[in-house]
């Protein structure tokens, strides 16, 4: 069976089986284009709680099938790859943080929606890359604990001033392989193009980018641009994306080392096994989980 037939049978089984495929936008082109919905984490989990199907796969990695479960108990959540995991939600656990806390017992734990469902019961709010700026100013509380992202935290602390901000060693170790260097051998190869990067890459390269934003952002920039030429700081998948989209705008990716493996771990065959119920993993999260962990979402839901 090749690639176009296999997308058939998918689209076929998920039909007849009534699931509703979720693919975050790092994932392979051939994945996307048979979801049912693709984007960010969270718009994705918002998206699977509207939806009228009762069973939901997530293509990408275990906290994005976790949230969705948060945000949908009532639903059957599968990932469809169960070894696909997030580097960097795995660097801080609840025991971790617990310990920090009471280090710093007057700050508010901002917690980026990259980090697992059991960290997430002791935090006070979540974030997303493109909320962050606009409800950590929001907060009262002018001391602000961000997890475990140092490089989004910066970029954060940077537009927020006016708050004190405590950061950890923790971030993406795809988004930290790009370096200034990076940038600036790319500009010297396409002089017109503008750069568009991610906010978890490091201050040194976010302060050389044209825009910072989100995966999504990233996108709506370059949609909307009347320019022709980008150089994209996120997971190279999303060059590719743009270019089946844009045929006549040219796409460059920062480094060729912008590569996830957790993301590029879920393949055509995962999903289509999991869509026939014959693959993947449910995510079961027990009742009390469920409710510690959605009070930080809900605080992010209200003040985002």
């Amino acid at each position: 069976m090749n690639i176009c037939e296999l997308q058939q049978e998918i689209l076929r089984i998920k039909k007849e089986n009534d699931v509703c495929v979720l693919a975050h936008s790092y994932q392979a082109r051939e994945i996307t284009e048979v979801a049912d919905f693709t984007g960010d984490s969270f718009q994705l989990s918002v998206k699977a709680k509207d939806a009228p199907q009762k069973t939901v796969v997530m293509c990408g990695v275990r906290f994005m099938a976790e949230t969705v479960k948060l945000l949908s108990p009532g639903k059957t959540v599968y990932l469809a790859n169960p070894t696909a995991g997030c580097p960097m939600a795995d660097q801080m656990d609840k025991d971790i943080i617990s310990e920090v806390k009471k280090a710093y017992p007057d700050y508010t734990v901002v917690a980026y929606i990259n980090t697992t469902t059991s960290l997430k019961t002791i935090c006070d709010v979540c974030v997303t890359s493109s909320s962050a700026v606009k409800i950590v100013k929001k907060l009262e509380n002018k001391n602000i604990l961000f997890i475990p992202d140092c490089n989004l935290g910066a970029f954060v602390a940077k537009q927020v001033p006016e708050k004190n901000f405590k950061l950890l060693n923790g971030g993406c170790p795809t988004h930290a392989k790009i370096s200034a260097d990076s940038v600036h051998k790319a500009k010297a190869a396409h002089p017109d193009a503008l750069v568009l990067v991610h906010p978890e890459c490091k201050p040194e390269v976010t302060e050389l980018a044209d825009y910072i934003g989100s995966t999504s952002g990233i996108m709506d920039f370059a949609r909307k641009s009347d320019k022709n030429e980008f150089i994209i700081g996120t997971e190279i998948s999303i060059c590719e994306h743009l270019s089946f989209e844009f045929l006549d705008k040219r796409f460059y990716p920062l480094s060729q080392n912008l590569i996830c493996q957790n993301m590029k771990a879920t393949t055509l065959v995962d999903l289509y096994n999991a869509v026939r119920g014959k693959g993947g993993e449910e995510i079961r999260l027990d009742s009390e989980t469920i409710e510690k962990a959605r009070l930080c979402i809900d605080k992010m839901i209200e003040l985002g």
